[in-house]
């Protein structure tokens, strides 16, 4: 491959990471003409994947455009592991069954991104279940406990007399392992996946492979704007979601996190966002930008008449900032008389939990007849009617009943 090749490759590589490990590995992979094998790894502890998976998929899917070879692993044995990575507590592992459900409709959904003739679905059971327990003591003595300890989320709950499991301990060490038993020459992952990914790199020089280059990306924050996005904290815009769903709360993301999305997920070249950013500088509208993307992201995991009948129902229910004429009225039920404001919420399906409906309130993001809501220890009596709205798109008209 020539110099200015590779520097395009570099290019493309490198637009929205965090870090690239080693970049001068990398450079040399390119200009050896290689066809590289590019591995993402994602455990299906969910049944659908969001857009914080795919800031990974786009990136391999522009990878396999230069022609490279992308694996998209699911993680079917590290599944029932459970990864510990940013968590507190150990994280309750799924079971087989569970994993194998989940993994189905991975491999249903990827394709909305990925170029199927370019991608190879696989398993880590595959190599895993052939490993055995003699194999994985094996694996587990290339490592020390000292080692493990330097990962940051291990340290800080050691620290804290917060218990770590020994089966945690392998996650890392099988995420490495997979880069051994698919040869990777690159990696993809999370910021916080650096740990693991380095592993890959320690473990393949152990087999004596050509250590895997890392490319790191950010963590895609969610539609409250603080919290990586994750369906278990409701901030989440899964890709399976309606276009209607998908439209409305892409135009509810602020109007700054609007440029981080549209870096890490939009097809529109550096030179293109530049443009859009002066034009917003100068004055220009920050919506008609949102709505630019949102159409493209539709478009993406529908189709352009699905986009743009989106558009359509979100100018006629939002662009107004009116109340959606169709709204159904919702009955709920109050004890001795009263409803606690966050049971009302996540009753009336507008919030995923009550600690969720706190922080709503907490963020200035409930409204009652317009009102915004400041007093959490709220309570709604019997027989009133209202109209109850949670961040930009989020209404229920309801009525409270006595028991």
């Amino acid at each position: 491959m020539s110099n200015i090749a590779v520097n395009e490759a570099m290019q493309v590589a490198k637009r929205g990471c965090d870090e690239l490990i080693v970049e001068q590995d990398m450079i040399e992979k390119l200009a050896s003409g290689k066809k590289l094998r590019i591995k993402a790894g994602f455990d299906p502890t969910a049944p659908d994947l969001h857009l914080g998976h795919t800031v990974l998929l786009n990136k391999m899917r522009q990878l396999q455009e230069l022609g490279h070879h992308a694996i998209f692993l699911i993680g079917d044995f590290t599944g029932m592991i459970g990864d510990p990575t940013g968590k507190n507590a150990t994280r309750p592992p799924l079971t087989r069954e569970q994993v194998a459900d989940n993994a189905k409709s991975y491999t249903e959904q990827v394709f909305k991104i990925l170029d199927p003739d370019r991608t190879e679905i696989a398993f880590n059971s595959t190599w895993m279940d052939q490993l055995g327990s003699a194999g994985m003591i094996k694996l587990a003595a290339t490592h020390t406990v000292a080692r493990m300890l330097e990962r940051d989320d291990f340290s800080k709950r050691y620290k804290n007399n917060q218990p770590i499991a020994i089966h945690e301990f392998l996650y890392p060490l099988v995420q490495g392992y997979d880069s051994v038993a698919l040869q990777a020459d690159l990696e993809l992952g999370g910021t916080d996946q650096k740990f693991n990914l380095l592993m890959g790199r320690e473990l393949q020089k152990h087999h004596g492979q050509a250590p895997q280059c890392i490319l790191t990306m950010p963590l895609l924050e969610g539609l409250d704007g603080i919290n990586k996005m994750s369906k278990s904290l409701g901030n989440y815009i899964g890709i399976t979601d309606p276009p209607a769903e998908i439209f409305g709360k892409i135009m509810s993301v602020s109007d700054e996190l609007m440029w981080r999305y549209i870096e890490l997920l939009s097809s529109a070249s550096l030179t293109r966002i530049a443009e859009w950013k002066a034009q917003v500088k100068e004055g220009s509208n920050p919506r008609d930008i949102k709505v630019r993307f949102a159409q493209e992201i539709v478009t993406r995991f529908h189709d352009a008449a699905a986009a743009t009948a989106a558009l359509s129902d979100f100018e006629s229910r939002f662009r107004q900032g009116g109340i959606p004429d169709d709204l159904p009225l919702t009955t709920l039920t109050a004890v001795n008389g009263g409803l606690p404001i966050a049971q009302l919420l996540k009753q009336a399906g507008l919030c995923s939990s009550t600690s969720e409906a706190l922080r709503m309130i907490d963020q200035g993001g409930v409204k009652i007849d317009g009102d915004k809501v400041v007093d959490k220890g709220l309570l709604l009596r019997s027989g009133e009617k209202i109209v109850v709205q949670v961040g930009k798109r989020k209404y229920a008209r309801i009525v409270i009943d006595n028991r």
